[in-house]
């Protein structure tokens, strides 16, 4: 049993900080010269894959809850949710 589902958009995004970090710290040590904007466009990049691993991630646990769901074979009684339930 897995103690946390997957998430490939953390993921991606948290190496992109992380390339922002090396070529930030590359360029203080004195290995390189980076222009002060370079992080836009890495960490634009890095997010907008990161939003799209996030979705992809969001549609595959998705399908696999429904599938599951569908093969369980057991209904949910018709009104779980709200106050309602609770009564």
């Amino acid at each position: 049993m897995l103690r946390h589902e997957f998430r490939p958009g953390r993921l991606v995004a948290g190496v992109t900080g992380l390339v922002v970090a090396t070529v930030y710290g590359g360029d203080a040590a004195g290995s390189w010269d980076v222009p002060w904007y370079a992080a836009v466009p890495i960490l634009f990049c890095g997010l907008v894959l990161a939003a799209a691993a996030a979705w992809a991630g969001y549609r595959v646990r998705r399908r696999r809850a429904a599938r599951a769901a569908s093969a369980d074979g057991a209904d949910a009684p018709a009104r779980t949710s709200g106050s309602h339930a609770i009564r």
